[in-house]
């Protein structure tokens, strides 16, 4: 179809099922209609009308549990949010991609030129490079395209704009020039080469597996080459709950140092028992060498220990609760998992400014607004930043009225699970 036919279907309704399959509620799909317009003619603008185009959408993630663990090859459950980056793209025939996105400066990539550039490393272009390289290199078919992207995934929320990013362009390929038969995992690990290689950060699988595959995904990194990946059937929009996620405003500028000591402590625990990671070593192991461990490495580091073993365990227990479909299991597992990051783990303020706890009042509030009715816990890396809350929908609105009064007018995000990931819209 052309870029006008899909504005005219957009228009007349003809669209809403395939959008609501997508955002799942009613008033989001009247929301996505307006977006959808607006990047169809925003691609009119730059590239024309006189081609076919495709439509595809890739989310953004949240952490559900298993803070901090994957980095020890531990488990995680992770699910996809109904933020999203989507695109409206053509094929061309001079093989040069093009990607606009919205709001910033277009990215332009030849396909003869598929190099890591250390000049590009940290800018959205070694992003497309790098995804088109990793799929020609795996036998794929590659082309030139156009494409103008879109995307309401807030930057540093913890739900990873990048990933999403990454994704949307290994979909955009897939369904472009192969008929859409790159799987979700293997476009994850696409992404996740991208961002290593190419621009230069190396981060590990799960924000690419959770927005690949979609909806509630658990990840065992116990091999982190081929980690185990578990999609997980749950109607979220059935549990009576909303996600909510609080942006507290801290500053996530100068906490390289903390996110870097949670793994370096629970690697010195390891190490100290003659192993590289913590998974390579079972709980009833490291409990019977506590005592031994004193002296070898800090207190702390045996507390994120003891965090790390717990997590592993409430990631099976929470999967568990919600193959079950037993939401108030669910919840409880995720208290504890808050507790634990909390009290073992703890990253919820940084040991250099303690005065600054924006994350425990944050926590503070929510259990005073919801007490036991919900679950809440620190969101993603920690430290500074957001919070995560499971909310009864009957206290939704006391809920976000009063975050806002404290964090401000747009700081609780109102979520839901995605029940699909990385995919061809229209």
């Amino acid at each position: 179809m052309k870029p006008q036919e899909y504005i005219e279907a957009i228009n007349s309704g003809q669209a809403d099922e395939k959008l609501k399959a997508v955002y799942v509620l009613d008033n989001a799909v009247e929301r996505q209609r307006a977006r959808y317009i607006n990047t169809i003619r925003e691609f009119i603008r730059i590239f024309g009308d006189d081609r076919d185009v495709i439509i595809t959408s890739a989310p953004g993630r949240t952490e559900i549990c298993g803070n901090h663990t994957d980095h020890n090859n531990g488990k995680v459950l992770a699910a996809s949010v109904n933020l999203d980056a989507i695109a409206v793209c053509a094929p061309n025939r001079d093989g040069i991609v093009r990607v606009q996105s919205i709001g910033h400066e277009m990215n332009v990539v030849d396909t003869e030129k598929l190099l890591p550039d250390e000049n590009e490393f940290g800018h959205s272009t070694a992003m497309v490079r790098g995804v088109v390289a990793k799929i020609k290199d795996l036998g794929y078919k590659i082309g030139g395209f156009d494409a103008v992207t879109n995307s309401d995934v807030m930057g540093g929320s913890g739900l990873s704009s990048s990933a999403a990013f990454e994704v949307l362009l290994g979909t955009t390929i897939s369904h472009m020039f192969n008929d859409g038969k790159i799987s979700a995992v293997d476009i994850a690990k696409i992404a996740q080469y991208s961002e290593n290689v190419f621009f230069g950060k190396p981060c590990g699988l799960l924000d690419q597996t959770a927005s690949s595959v979609g909806t509630f995904v658990a990840i065992d990194f116990k091999s982190t080459e081929n980690p185990i990946i578990k999609k997980i059937d749950f109607d979220f929009s059935k549990s009576g709950h909303s996600l909510c996620i609080v942006d507290t405003g801290g500053n996530h500028s100068d906490l390289t140092d903390d996110y870097a000591a949670v793994r370096n402590e629970m690697e010195s625990v390891a190490q100290a028992m003659g192993k590289s990671v913590l998974r390579e070593i079972s709980f009833e192991e490291f409990k019977n060498a506590v005592a031994s461990l004193a002296g070898k490495v800090n207190d702390r580091a045996i507390l994120r220990a003891y965090h790390f073993y717990g997590e592993n365990m409430r990631v099976d227990n929470a999967v568990k609760a919600l193959e079950n479909n037993d939401f108030e299991a669910f919840k409880q597992i995720i208290l504890e998992s808050g507790r634990s990051s909390y009290m073992y783990n703890q990253n919820v303020y940084s040991p250099t400014d303690t005065a600054q706890q924006k994350i425990s009042l944050a926590l503070c509030l929510t259990e005073d607004i919801i007490g036991g009715s919900g679950a809440y816990r620190v969101h993603g890396g920690g430290f500074a930043g957001t919070i995560q809350a499971f909310v009864p929908n009957n206290l939704l609105d006391t809920y976000k009225s009063r975050m806002e009064s404290v964090f401000g007018t747009g700081s609780c995000h109102v979520l839901i699970i995605r029940p699909v990931g990385g995919t061809r819209v229209m």
